[in-house]
């Protein structure tokens, strides 16, 4: 059941946001979030919240350009879809879900092991726009793994494979 939600979820997100197919903030990226998810899964995380995060960080977005206030309105947007699309996350997930939005442009790291989850998902996915992810800007111990894996493989390997 909860694997429909996020499909369901995934495809409101694609019907709701402001850009099109071909942005780099954009589907296929929202999808390799969700992949990096199931990478930073450990018995702390809350893989539900991060899934959900996937679809929802980036759908208020404006353009790729710099767009601070995305966060704050995708957070503004859970309250929205609170009992529709997100029915099916309980009120402490939704508050996870609402803080990693708000925050994951401008926060590297809280106190709080899923919403960090959520950073670092987004973070490995720098190579769609040719940034190598930093083992050291990690929220995550797993994320820094991840991102120092990233580091020692084929630079263009990542670059265009999207991280």
């Amino acid at each position: 059941m909860r694997d429909e939600s996020i499909e369901r979820l995934r495809a409101f997100a694609i019907k709701h946001t402001r850009m099109g197919s071909f942005s780099v903030h954009g589907i296929v990226h929202w999808d390799r979030v969700a992949n990096n998810a199931d990478l930073l899964n450990t018995s702390d995380v809350d893989l539900l919240v991060v899934k959900a995060f996937a679809y929802i960080h980036d759908v208020e977005r404006n353009d790729d350009g710099y767009d601070l206030q995305h966060g704050p309105r995708a957070a503004a947007l859970v309250d929205e879809i609170r009992d529709t699309e997100l029915a099916f996350l309980n009120d402490d997930e939704i508050l996870q879900l609402k803080k990693a939005c708000e925050l994951h442009t401008t926060t590297w790291r809280t106190e709080d092991a899923t919403v960090n989850a959520c950073f670092d998902a987004d973070r490995l996915d720098l190579g769609r726009v040719g940034i190598a992810p930093n083992p050291d800007k990690m929220a995550t111990v797993q994320g820094q793994i991840l991102a120092e894996r990233m580091i020692e493989d084929d630079p263009n390997d990542w670059i265009l494979n999207g991280g």
